[in-house]
């Protein structure tokens, strides 16, 4: 089976990924991979934001380790993109940071709910215990809703992430993803399906059928990611994700040159 361009993976410049982007681009020849795409943390306005991402003096350093494996890989597509954090009030920087390079595409995700506590993270998960989880699903949703209104991402990353370490609320999210759902449609953006939730505790791919299935009502288009942070995780569990698309009513997916969309036959 064919699969599908991997435009989620990660290099070292992030802190928390390991092997080189030759790695990367390797290990995405021998899964039988056509296509591929960088997308790793953008840095922040301010660098002591966290401590899981690029430094902005880092940016065109990651930009000439990605151009290096084009050159070094020409038999492989390989894109230049970023994953960019959602805050409100930030969209400025996230404009700026478009301007710098010729970018495939940006790829929109929220970690953070509150300005300090991201819901991924595993060294606050202790932030679950004081919270409601309804509550941290609908404050995620609705900046990952603002993200998706905003007009500056073309891919929304693991939309239902709350979901990671296996928080889940007992009433029904339907119209938290509606509302998401319906902004992505507006604007074009599409959804990704990231199979890194297979790994995690939730063991589900991000996001859920029942997402899925409301997107395609929604003739919201889908993108495929590993959210690889180490070479062997290319392209990992790409055939379930393309059953799950396919179950869903899916027929194709979109990848980005340039920032302009185009088509692929699953």
């Amino acid at each position: 089976m064919a699969l599908p361009p991997d435009l989620h993976m990660h290099t070292p410049l992030c802190r928390h990924a390991t092997g080189e982007p030759a790695d990367y681009a390797r290990r995405a020849l021998q899964a039988g991979l056509t296509e591929i795409g960088f997308s790793d943390h953008s840095p922040m306005r301010r660098d002591d934001f966290d401590d899981w991402r690029m430094r902005n003096d880092q940016l065109d350093e990651y930009v000439e380790s990605v151009r290096r494996a084009q050159q070094n890989f020409p038999q492989l597509t390989i894109r230049l993109a970023l994953e960019v954090d959602y805050l409100p009030g930030q969209e400025d920087w996230i404009r700026d940071l478009a301007s710098r390079h010729p970018w495939d595409y940006f790829i929109g995700s929220v970690h953070y709910v509150t300005d300090t506590w991201a819901v991924d993270s595993p060294f606050q998960l202790s932030q679950w215990d004081q919270r409601d989880a309804f509550e941290v699903w609908s404050a995620y949703f609705e900046r990952l809703t603002l993200a998706a209104a905003s007009g500056l991402f073309q891919i929304l990353g693991h939309a239902d992430l709350p979901k990671k370490f296996g928080h889940r609320p007992k009433q029904d999210c339907t119209p938290l993803y509606e509302r998401l759902i319906r902004a992505a449609a507006k604007t074009g953006c599409a959804v990704e399906l990231n199979t890194a939730g297979l790994r995690k505790e939730c063991r589900e791919i991000y996001p859920s059928r029942e997402f899925l299935l409301l997107a395609r009502q929604h003739r919201v288009p889908i993108t495929f990611g590993s959210d690889a942070h180490a070479a062997d995780e290319v392209g990992r569990d790409f055939a379930s994700a393309v059953a799950l698309a396919r179950e869903a009513g899916y027929t194709s997916c979109l990848t980005y040159d340039q920032r302009m969309p185009r088509l692929i036959t699953l």
